[in-house]
């Protein structure tokens, strides 16, 4: 074989290969979500000292249907008057039900005062899908770059869903009554992180200068909206 067109031979597999992998890579980013299961269950052992990515299984022969069942009572309205964004999120996951360990499911119920926010955030390990139960929303998600916003009005029976950690929110849009919403995620943990409080209230704090330049405002405005956080983390 000539030395170019073995030159040439040689090229053309190493960029096969580099495509190859780099399809295995992407293959593994699109499945990034909770393992399957390798066996029927396993009840979250939440006093077992080994610390796993997920936890450790109580001895299934110990299990009763107990372990598979939570009274959440989800049909029953929250408070959403403590809030300063006027609303209220009650999470059925792993931490509170631990029958869900290793299936790769959890719930939310989402409720809304009148003008009610839920406030942009992400689930970093879950899809959301949100049924609307009563009421009114506006909702969204935005999109990696270039961010793109995706929005719509929805109404008590309609679905909407949020692609995994993308940023979506919701607002209740009547002045007068409440709404409500559940949410179905694909995590038993999908976590939450909400943008704002992440970013002025975070403990320690990011810099001024950081916020100051990203936010193209002054550090005295950086500091009132810090003030807001730090003064009550738990919005």
């Amino acid at each position: 074989m000539p030395p170019l067109t073995k030159q040439l031979t040689m090229a053309s597999s190493s960029t096969l290969f580099c495509l190859s992998a780099l399809l295995v890579l992407a293959s593994r980013q699109a499945t990034a979500y909770d393992p399957s299961p390798l066996q029927d269950f396993c009840i979250a052992d939440m006093k077992a000292p080994v610390r796993v990515n997920g936890f450790a299984c109580k001895d299934p022969m110990a299990a009763t249907p107990e372990d598979f069942f939570n009274a959440a009572m989800l049909d029953q309205p929250r408070d959403t008057k403590a809030s300063k964004v006027r609303s209220n999120v009650t999470n059925i996951n792993v931490i509170n039900f631990p029958g869900l360990n290793t299936l790769g499911i959890s719930l939310a119920r989402i409720d809304y005062g009148p003008l009610g926010v839920n406030t942009p955030h992400i689930h970093p390990r879950a899809t959301e899908l949100l049924t609307v139960l009563e009421g009114t929303l506006y909702l969204g998600f935005v999109t990696s770059n270039p961010n793109r916003l995706f929005s719509k009005i929805v109404k008590k029976g309609d679905v909407f869903v949020f692609p995994k950690a993308m940023i979506h929110f919701q607002m209740n849009l009547a002045h007068d009554k409440p709404a409500a919403a559940l949410s179905s995620l694909s995590s038993q943990n999908p976590g939450v992180i909400s943008i704002a409080n992440a970013v002025f209230g975070s403990k320690p704090p990011i810099s001024d200068d950081v916020l100051a330049t990203a936010f193209q405002v002054e550090k005295d405005l950086i500091h009132w909206l810090q003030s807001q956080f730090w003064e009550n983390n738990n919005y």
